[in-house]
């Protein structure tokens, strides 16, 4: 069995993600995972299918028939990555009013002490009672075995006043 990642983009309307369903059954895939949303007004997202390796081609040719519908699929080997070992798993928040360079910041003091982001997500809201823009994060990390929750907590409140945002850090598990 091969495991696939689809990545897909194109003009959002009814009936994409039905398409593309369809398309990775005929090929006698089975969709385990996925990822889809209304992105910047495109359908966006990303979907892991496992299949027979021999029906790669067969995969292949059935979603060009959605590509000519206007949904952009790319499909790429997903790599078999051994589980992390050691190391926390932490959810991490953030709101602010909405500027630029938060994301930059924020990921900037992550990447200094190597903590991976699995799963990020942001948007943007009104403030209730001004209407100005209200930017929220929502990640899921995993912490290197040295660095605890404490320590990253620390780090990402080092910035928060400066990029004049409230957060929270909780270990999973």
């Amino acid at each position: 069995m091969a495991l696939l990642v689809l990545s897909v983009v194109g003009s959002d309307r009814p009936g994409l993600t039905r398409a593309l369903a369809a398309a990775v059954l005929s090929a006698g895939g089975n969709w385990l995972e996925s990822q889809l949303s209304r992105l910047g007004g495109l359908y966006v997202g990303s979907v892991l299918v496992e299949i027979e390796a021999g029906a790669v081609e067969a995969l292949r040719a059935a979603v060009s028939t959605v590509d000519a519908h206007g949904l952009e699929v790319r499909i790429a080997p997903a790599v078999d990555v051994p589980a992390p070992a050691g190391g926390e798993q932490a959810h991490f928040t953030l709101v602010g009013q909405d500027r630029p360079g938060i994301v930059n910041q924020v990921t900037a003091v992550l990447t200094r002490l190597d903590a991976n982001i699995e799963t990020f997500n942001t948007w943007i809201t009104s403030e209730p009672y001004s209407g100005l823009p209200l930017f929220h994060l929502e990640a899921s990390l995993r912490l290197p075995p040295a660095l605890t929750t404490g320590a990253l907590q620390t780090a990402l409140e080092d910035i928060s006043a400066e990029i004049m945002v409230d957060i929270a850090l909780t270990p999973v598990g």
